[in-house]
């Protein structure tokens, strides 16, 4: 609300101006090193944290960013981050290692971070109990892993052990859930790449092969496959899950989601499933608003309670 006090001309003017006070100063706190490896140097890992400036221990959403498995630039997706920390929430935007560095490197940093913002809850204003993840491709990718994975000793690796690495609301955009079918629905040409030695998701699982001559075909090993995928790990006791998918996604398969549904189904695991029309993979659809909404709405549904 704005009251005129003095007007001339339109050459200088004076008001009163009268603000409500809605959403919440936000702390930005950057580069955040939260782990670290001594192999060939030393290698650390950052997040960097949105912050609401209030008293309460408020609730915590991580974000693991995409990347083709390749890379995990955490500064992606800064306005849905942004719109869910002016809602109240502790939002982490987190690096993890990636290619050439072989699964499980991806899920152990995913599950350190998560242990990190519990062992420093105190210092970031978290509530320990009420922690969500959330990841775009290969981000979502971990974040269902992350979940699923909370009660699995062979993942809990690295510093900070005596804290729990459960989340307790997991929202998939558009993530790989079975690395053997990356290829499913695709034309014959996707089927042919998907079994190269040098498809992303076989780089991911067996690492860079330098100077063999054997091929290693992901399919080979439908164990190993399994072991690295979200889909590997499904039970009934799963906290509830949001995923997302477009309709035109050309990289990963919209059938990856659709079994993520149905096995999430199956069990009683509380579950929506929206597809975007006409959505490719990350494209400007995405980042509309009501999409934005969409997600921060369910997060408020699960965990500011």
């Amino acid at each position: 609300m704005m009251k005129e006090i003095e007007k001339k001309d339109g050459c200088y003017s004076k008001s009163l101006m009268r603000v409500e006070v809605t959403q919440p100063r936000i702390d930005v706190v950057n580069e955040v090193v939260y782990a670290q490896y001594f192999k060939n140097g030393t290698r650390s890992l950052h997040m960097t944290l949105f912050v609401p400036n209030t008293d309460e221990p408020k609730p915590c959403v991580v974000y693991f960013p995409g990347g083709g498995f390749t890379t995990s630039d955490y500064g992606k997706w800064s306005r849905l981050r942004m719109a869910l920390a002016l809602q109240g929430f502790v939002v982490a935007a987190v690096e993890y290692r990636a290619i050439p560095d072989p699964f499980p490197s991806i899920l152990i940093d995913g599950k350190t971070a998560i242990r990190y913002l519990r062992a420093h809850a105190d210092q970031f204003g978290i509530d320990v109990n009420r922690i969500g993840v959330m990841g775009n491709s290969a981000g979502g990718y971990l974040a269902n892993l992350v979940t699923m994975t909370s009660d699995v000793d062979e993942f809990n690796v690295g510093d900070f052990l005596e804290y729990s690495s459960a989340t307790q609301a997991c929202c998939d955009i558009f993530g790989p859930t079975h690395l053997a079918s990356m290829d499913e629905g695709f034309p014959e040409e996707a089927h042919e790449y998907h079994k190269s030695p040098s498809a992303t998701e076989a780089l991911l699982l067996n690492g860079v092969t330098y100077g063999r001559n054997q091929a290693y075909d992901i399919h080979d090993d439908m164990e190993r496959a399994t072991w690295a995928s979200p889909m590997g790990y499904l039970k009934a006791d799963l906290p509830p899950f949001l995923i997302l998918h477009g309709t035109k996604d050309n990289m990963v398969s919209i059938w990856q989601s659709e079994h993520l549904y149905e096995g999430l189904k199956a069990l009683n695991v509380p579950v929506e499933y929206i597809q975007l029309e006409g959505a490719s993979h990350g494209d400007d659809p995405w980042f509309q608003q009501p999409v934005i909404e969409l997600i921060v709405n369910w997060f408020k549904k699960q965990l500011l309670v």
